[in-house]
């Protein structure tokens, strides 16, 4: 593996981790925009901007975007979360800069007012669609809840209302102020030329303008509530629940990320042997969630309406006991070999690696190699896991339940 970095004149950071021994490339635009640096008049636009990105450019139509990406057998797509849009493709080597070409043009799509139309009723549809999943629903409401007046608490996809209100103006403001080369990383991955990276990159990106792009990063320091969201016909009750966890740039991340798999993964944790195994529940998992300034325990329990309620108590007598008496050195022993053989299994493929390189570079501006990863989980001891916990221990701080349900009383 061998790492590079470079920066543009106008402060787009290229960074990459090529390996001659793989038989594919990986290129990722990191954009540092999402959900959290929307006002509640453009709610959703991340999202929005984001299909609108594959409804073409000055050079290509959407035609030409899906037909070439195709043609070199592109694996490609996007996604927007709370804090990053990302935009790649995997691809043969030969076919890089191609590839390349094509998403640095996704970067300044042309933002047609009749594109933007049609995919507004699409974007309202996704809305609909996901209004019928019970555990998104769930997870959309108690991020609202835990963040309220946060902007974590912001809708990735919006609502109905700030879908149908927004304007295409507004998405181009909206794009000129995020969509700026200090405010995107570009990550490359694989079998690749470094001097052609960086040839590629001056061509396609060294135009792009750079504005600050401010984002507020205050640590959250959520109140706590309990909230029934009613809904016939569900069998099953879903649960989300919320306390504080370490930060994205925090030391601690990495025991946090361990100490989930050992309390909640969803095959062989305590959470699963005290209720999936004895069926209790159909699902009982707590995971670990790292963003800019705050992070998340994020516990997720489905099972019968009825057993709801024992259900909680049940959980809230494992992390009293993990708070109070930490885990085992078996347990982490066991918990480490499934987080390595994660870790190993992942980046032995170049799309697999492209997450973890441009994620450390957004939150961190730092390289990480495989090795940095596995010998810091290595290290990892009950020590290690006893300050986690005193500093942030597990709780039910937010609870958000959606099902047949009235209350949780």
């Amino acid at each position: 593996m061998r790492f590079h970095e470079h920066h543009l004149a106008n402060g787009l950071p290229v960074i990459a981790e090529l390996n001659d021994e793989v038989h594919s490339a990986a290129i990722g635009f990191f954009v540092r925009t999402g959900s959290r640096d929307e006002t509640p008049e453009v709610a959703g636009v991340s999202h929005f901007l984001e299909h609108m990105a594959f409804k073409g450019t000055e050079k290509y139509s959407a035609d030409d975007v899906n037909r070439i990406f195709d043609e070199i057998g592109a694996k490609y797509n996007a996604s927007t979360s709370e804090e990053v849009t990302l935009f790649y493709a995997a691809v043969l080597p030969e076919y890089l800069p191609r590839a390349f070409e094509i998403l640095a043009s996704l970067m300044r799509p042309t933002l047609r007012e009749e594109d933007f139309g049609l995919e507004k009723q699409v974007i309202l549809e996704e809305i609909g669609m996901y209004e019928d999943m019970p555990t998104f629903t769930a997870y959309e409401k108690a991020m609202g809840a835990h963040f309220a007046g946060h902007p974590l608490g912001n809708s990735i996809l919006g609502t109905n209302d700030s879908i149908s209100q927004l304007s295409v103006e507004q998405m181009r403001a909206y794009h000129a102020a995020r969509y700026q080369a200090g405010n995107i990383s570009l990550a490359v991955t694989g079998r690749a030329d470094w001097e052609q990276i960086v040839a590629l990159t001056e061509q396609h990106c060294g135009g792009w303008s750079n504005t600050p792009c401010p984002r507020i990063t205050d640590e959250a320091e959520p109140e706590g509530k309990v909230i029934v969201y009613p809904k016939e016909g569900n069998l099953q009750q879903h649960v989300m629940q919320l306390a504080k966890a370490p930060p994205a740039t925090s030391d601690l991340r990495y025991v946090a990320d361990m100490l989930a798999v050992i309390v909640g993964d969803d095959s062989g944790s305590r959470l699963y042997w005290e209720l999936v195994d004895p069926g209790h529940a159909e699902a009982a998992e707590v995971g670990f969630n790292e963003y800019d300034g705050s992070g998340t325990w994020l516990t997720y329990l489905s099972c019968a309406p009825e057993e709801t309620l024992t259900n909680l108590g049940r959980i809230q007598s494992v992390y009293e006991r993990v708070n109070k008496e930490g885990v085992t050195a078996d347990e982490i022993e066991q918990a480490r070999n499934n987080v390595l053989s994660r870790i190993v299994l992942r980046s032995e493929r170049p799309m697999g690696r492209l997450a973890s390189l441009g994620s450390n570079w957004v939150y961190r501006n730092e390289y990480r190699s495989v090795m940095d990863d596995l010998e810091t989980y290595r290290s990892i001891t009950t020590e290690d896991i006893r300050e986690l916990l005193t500093r942030y221990p597990f709780s039910q701080l937010t609870t958000v339940a959606v099902g047949p349900l009235e209350s949780l009383s």
